[in-house]
């Protein structure tokens, strides 16, 4: 996996969420299916207010401790504001400005490349000079041109 530093500003996200955990993802009881589900039939990326929807962001965030502890998964679109709802309930998430180290995918079967690039990461980190802040991770998906058998993905880890 390649990796780059960067920082971004603050950012607002507009999707579905879910609270879980890492384990319950690792279980048959995983939430982040449905909501990736959710997220599709919603619609979201073409309602009014929504920036750039080529870009899906996957936002991790209201972490209750660390990679061990529960946390919100957002997945949606950078807005400016909340965006024409058309009768469903979204969620609005602020991304603080931070610093990212950022870890760019293989390219392969979407599910393969997300579960086997949290494993680095995971990996990375217990040995690593740089230090998480748990402050909003995030997946950015861009879908213009999109396979699914052949995704590659960047993620973004905040950083201090």
């Amino acid at each position: 996996m390649k990796t780059y530093t960067i920082t971004k500003p603050k950012m607002m996200v507009t999707g579905v969420s879910v609270r879980t955990t890492n384990a319950e993802e690792a279980g048959p009881d995983g939430r982040l299916p449905k909501l990736w589900e959710s997220y599709f039939n919603s619609k979201l990326a073409a309602m009014s207010g929504i920036r750039n929807p080529d870009y899906i962001y996957a936002l991790y965030t209201d972490y209750e401790s660390d990679a061990t502890g529960a946390y919100t998964t957002l997945i949606g679109h950078e807005t400016a504001g909340a965006p024409a709802q058309d009768g469903n309930l979204f969620e609005i998430k602020s991304i603080p400005e931070s610093k990212y180290l950022v870890f760019q995918t293989q390219s392969g079967p979407v599910y393969e490349v997300v579960a086997q690039a949290w494993q680095e990461i995971w990996s990375y980190f217990k040995k690593s000079p740089e230090v998480r802040t748990y402050t909003g991770d995030f997946e950015l998906y861009d879908t213009r041109n999109y396979d699914p058998a052949h995704t590659q993905i960047e993620i973004y880890i905040a950083i201090e």
